[in-house]
């Protein structure tokens, strides 16, 4: 039996709430759809994604430059078994150590948003999920970690702050930094090095921000 997403509510981590939206996002929108992953289809960030949880060797490629070749035969051999097959294998990680509980926490949480976000916000007329506070503060407690490589790129001084409740986090540290504030959903986004994202603001020393702008964000 599918789950569906209103099943996997309370204390479900967002994580895996996630990955079961994104299961459910992949199969509405098909196999061929685009998604904000380069020329990537719907098929092969499912790929990836399995890829990443089911061949360390593969996964290699994913963390180190030069080793793209790995990820990239590991892909097409996954590739070669039905989307549907695929999709509902990623719905379940089974024995992985992506499936522990604390695990999940700390490196899906914002994996499968953004991917989950990457075949929504591909799509005609996208617009931003109105997430729970407490959804709101679980991304926003992964972006304080996980964002101080993200913005390592751009090489200036920046501070994220929520809109919604003037928290704030410093992601690199210096003198005049790049003010970066919106929803935990759309600095995520940003921070992603996604060009979709909604309603945030920059403020600080142009050339900073300029900087900041047009840097590679991301992983």
């Amino acid at each position: 039996m599918t789950l569906s997403l209103s099943a996997l509510t309370g204390s479900t981590s967002l994580a895996r709430r996630e990955r079961v939206a994104m299961c459910d996002t992949a199969l509405a929108v098909g196999e061929d759809a685009p998604t904000l992953c380069g020329d990537w289809t719907a098929k092969q960030l499912v790929e990836h994604c399995l890829v990443r949880e089911h061949s360390p060797l593969g996964a290699t490629g994913i963390a180190v430059p030069g080793l793209e070749v790995l990820t990239e035969k590991a892909m097409e051999r996954v590739g070669r078994r039905d989307f549907a097959v695929l999709v509902e294998r990623l719905r379940r990680p089974g024995l992985t150590p992506y499936a522990l509980p604390p695990v999940d926490v700390a490196f899906n949480t914002l994996e499968y948003f953004v991917h989950h976000e990457d075949l929504r916000r591909a799509q005609p007329g996208w617009e931003p999920r109105d997430l729970s506070e407490s959804d709101r503060s679980r991304l926003w407690r992964a972006i304080r970690l996980g964002g101080r490589g993200l913005v390592r790129p751009a090489g200036v001084p920046v501070r994220i702050e929520r809109s919604d409740t003037d928290a704030h986090a410093t992601l690199r540290r210096g003198d005049d930094p790049v003010v970066v504030r919106g929803l935990p959903s759309e600095l995520v986004m940003f921070l992603f090095g996604r060009a979709e994202f909604r309603d945030v603001e920059f403020s600080g020393p142009p050339d900073r921000i300029a900087a900041l702008r047009r840097a590679e964000l991301g992983f």
